[in-house]
């Protein structure tokens, strides 16, 4: 179940005969998966891919086709790690840890018992009874045990059944909705802003494109796709989508390269379980204490038995005493005691919402010395957020209230109102439909996370952003990329019936690199070197902050040359990008989560190391540094300065 398949980037599979055959099988399997990924479909032309994969380029699959390819490969789904039957679970709460040694006590127990009747008319029931009791403790405890992992069990599997993803595939011409598990090699399949991807896709074509890869590498920065092949690895390429990522804006047309454990994160998955469990720390201490009280208690009763006949006592009475010393060693309270403080515990921390699967897990919680943790969407809210302004040669606080009431700049400056234009204008950002009655920070958008920040933030300072868009219709534009590091659009002017205006946002140093002048107190001044030195200042602050920074810039074109009506030629650019006007810079920061000062804080003095994996977040600092102001700031420690 759920072996979808790709057709370049399989691990070789082979059955071994043997236990040792078996287990290094594993580990060339293992050594497989985490060799580089291997394949070639992003360097075949569309020609080349559709006959490799035998799929008519426009019409997709027929459904004939994709029903042998279904029951080749089976399902477009992860393949499930093997479970432990449920007889085994019950089997380990009742012979594992601590219930080993009380069975062993219970089983003396009965011996003792035995014995005396065999000796004696009317024998003492103390050891039937001790017997009797140690048995039903163990019992008692372990089907306790065994229900409160069973329920936790039940619930993981309730959301197994929540509702399945839905895929856009084009079989033989026609465009149809299916669940994603019914995905197969080949499938021409539709993408679009606010879908996952449901399968590993090479883009055939796209229109403005990017897609979250943060559930692979951690980074909340949206990657353009297209259909050219720009990288020698397939991890690196653009016309590459893997399955599980996430489209944030714009859409695509791809054909389905490989499904389930086939794909990138079905090879990690894969990875994943394929790592043996290791013993809990609660679990190595439970046998060391075993071990420390089985020695201690033979000692003792092999001792006790040896004097026992030196008194002259028999040796029945001698094995009676011997047992009888060995069964007093045992703990018997202990085993009901650690279970009933897991289960407080794993009880408090469900009200936290925190679903423990294995009680041993929670002391294994407890044990914790150091966390290593992602920064993106971990520490942070992977929700970016517009923190800083520079413009009018000075830096300036931004105001994320929904009154207002903290702005800390005059709102009727000329720059300010030049600067929020291009932010509002420059951008491809949008809230999604039905939220008007939501505040402006908590509405959901469609669109990447530096763009959804400034279109919060000119929404809370300036109003309408879609009337303001509107007033300025559109007319050319040049989608960011890597190459340029810049976005451009070109607007009819509201305030000039015949012109146009040209807004341009990217890289701080490339966008400085393209303007001549800069506006001041809604002046254009010349970018002389003590400008210069002033932006330069600024972008080292912000960015030390660990802050991602744009620079803005415009050019209102002139209407004898460029009147309402012009065509605006972004291929064979027939307007002017250089000798432009600065006019700010923006910086954003990824908030850390609400909680997360204070649960840091909490692991410190519980002594606790709280370790970030971060990249550097400003290529003119050094490295330590960037990463010293991203943690600051992801877990509340002071800034660096």
């Amino acid at each position: 179940m759920g072996r979808g398949a790709g057709r370049e980037y399989s691990p070789a599979a082979t059955t071994a005969e043997n236990g040792g055959g078996k287990k290094k099988q594993k580990e060339k399997e293992l050594d497989e998966l985490k060799k580089e990924v291997a394949m070639d479909d992003h360097k075949l032309s569309l020609d080349e891919l559709g006959r490799k994969y035998q799929v008519d380029l426009s019409k997709g699959l027929t459904n004939q086709r994709a029903q042998d390819i279904l029951a080749r490969d089976g399902p477009n789904a992860l393949t499930p790690p093997p479970t432990t039957p449920e007889w085994v679970k019950f089997c380990r709460q009742l012979f594992g840890g601590f219930s080993i040694l009380l069975w062993i006590g219970a089983i003396l127990c009965f011996l003792a018992y035995g014995i005396q009747a065999a000796m004696e008319d009317e024998p003492s029931n103390d050891n039937l009874y001790l017997g009797v009791v140690l048995a039903a403790v163990v019992i008692v405890t372990g089907c306790f045990s065994y229900y409160q992992e069973a329920k936790s069990s039940k619930i993981m599997d309730s959301f197994k059944n929540m509702v399945p993803q839905q895929a856009l595939v084009i079989r033989e011409g026609e465009k149809m909705q299916i669940n994603a598990e019914e995905v197969v090699v080949g499938d021409l399949v539709e993408v679009k802003g606010g879908d996952r991807v449901p399968a590993d896709l090479r883009i055939i074509s796209s229109h403005g494109c990017k897609v979250d890869n943060s559930s692979l590498t951690g980074e909340s920065e949206p990657q353009t796709r297209s259909p050219e092949f720009t990288h020698e690895n397939p991890l690196e390429t653009r016309n590459i989508c893997f399955f599980s990522t996430n489209c944030v804006e714009g859409t695509a047309r791809g054909i389905v390269i490989a499904t389930g454990d086939r794909t990138v994160m079905g090879r990690i998955a894969t990875l994943a379980s394929g790592l043996e469990v290791g013993r809990t720390p609660i679990a190595m201490e439970i046998e060391h204490f075993i071990q420390l009280i089985t020695g201690v208690a033979v000692f003792l009763g092999v001792s006790f038995f040896v004097l026992s006949l030196i008194l002259g006592y028999s040796w029945l009475e001698a094995v009676i005493f011997l047992i009888g010393i060995i069964v007093a060693n045992v703990p018997e309270g202990l085993l009901a005691t650690v279970t009933v403080c897991l289960t407080l515990t794993a009880k408090r921390m469900a009200r936290k919402n925190c679903l423990v699967k294995n009680l041993e897990a929670v002391e294994t919680l407890g044990s914790t010395s150091t966390i290593c943790s992602d920064k993106t969407g971990t520490l942070t809210q992977n929700r970016m957020t517009v923190a800083h302004m520079w413009f009018d040669n000075q830096i300036h606080e931004a105001d994320t209230t929904e009154d207002q009431s903290g702005a800390t700049f005059d709102k009727r400056s000329p720059t300010w109102t030049a600067l929020s234009r291009i932010a509002g204008l420059c951008n491809r950002a949008v809230f999604k439909a039905g939220q008007e009655n939501i505040s402006v920070s908590k509405r959901d958008t469609a669109g990447d996370a530096s763009e959804s920040a400034l279109l919060k933030c000119i929404e809370l300072s300036c109003g309408s952003v879609r009337k303001m868009r509107d007033r300025n219709p559109k007319v050319a534009e040049i989608p960011f990329n890597s190459t340029n590091k810049y976005q451009l659009s070109i607007h009819e002017r509201e305030d000039s019936p015949q012109s146009h205006v040209l807004v341009m946002k990217g890289a701080p140093e490339r966008i400085l690199d393209r303007c001549s002048t800069i506006l001041v107190q809604g002046k254009e001044i010349p970018l002389d070197k003590e400008m210069q030195d002033a932006f330069q200042n600024a972008y080292m602050e912000l960015g030390g902050l660990g802050e991602r920074v744009l620079g803005f810039c415009q050019l209102n074109l002139p209407s004898g040359k460029f009147p309402r009506g012009f065509k605006f030629d972004t291929d064979e650019l027939n307007f002017p990008t250089e000798k432009l006007c600065f006019v700010g810079l923006m910086s954003m920061i990824d908030p850390p989560r609400a909680a997360v000062p204070d649960a840091v804080g909490k692991c410190r003095s519980a002594g606790i190391k709280v370790l970030a994996s971060l990249p550097p977040l400003h290529p003119s600092l050094p490295h330590a540094r960037g990463q010293g102001a991203a943690v600051a700031a992801a877990v509340g420690r002071p800034r660096p300065q």
